[in-house]
């Protein structure tokens, strides 16, 4: 029985998709769009820190830590994603320029989550101010400053932007000196989240 070329990569396919860790990837893609919300100047962002501010509600307590969890989740998928991307090469299939700036920039992104996971001490999130309400309920305050700031700035972080955010934030309401310190590395885990996203749709 001849079996064409066509039928064989169909199945291969189909069990392909079958894989854990590919089932990972397309719920992320279907479920987990990527950090993007209108583009904000300046004093765009002034007013939303001070909107959100006013929007933000604390918990009381300690929560577990979930920032740790999620990052070894998101640098799971990332490298579910370029192992998909490094087997299409392999089988002479073309991908997209998205595609080949991961691989091309991989080894800066794994550069990137160690960075992450040393400057993120197993407990250290559990110590800052949590929020009680909104898409980001049980996550540290801060956190979701982060993921505002590369949400409204197309996933790029404007430091006069992001400046003018937390000074009008503050005029709102004072962040405590544990979530200024903190800004820097939840600004890199909320790019790792986006670029997480973004590449589960490559």
């Amino acid at each position: 029985m001849k079996i064409s070329g066509k039928t064989i990569l169909g199945k291969l396919s189909r069990l392909r998709a079958r894989l854990p860790g590919n089932s990972r990837i397309q719920k992320c893609a279907e479920t987990e769009p990527p950090l993007r919300s209108e583009l904000f100047s300046s004093d765009q962002m002034e007013q939303h820190g001070k909107t959100l501010a006013g929007m933000h509600k604390l918990g009381l307590g300690r929560a577990r830590d979930r920032l740790l969890t999620r990052l070894a989740d998101n640098e799971g998928v990332l490298l579910g994603v370029r192992n998909l991307l490094t087997e299409a090469i392999k089988a002479n299939r073309r991908i997209t320029p998205a595609g080949e700036w991961l691989l091309d920039n991989f080894y800066l992104i794994e550069e990137q989550i160690r960075t992450a996971r040393r400057h993120l001490p197993k407990g250290y999130s559990r110590e800052l101010p949590r929020l009680l309400n909104g898409p980001s309920a049980g996550l540290p305050r801060v956190y979701d400053i982060a993921l505002e700031t590369i949400s409204h700035g197309d996933g790029r972080v404007d430091p006069e932007s992001l400046s003018s955010f937390v000074a009008a934030y503050q005029t709102v309401t004072a962040l405590k000196l544990g979530e200024l310190w903190a800004i820097p590395i939840m600004l890199r885990l909320a790019l790792i989240e986006n670029l997480r996203r973004v590449a589960a749709r490559i």
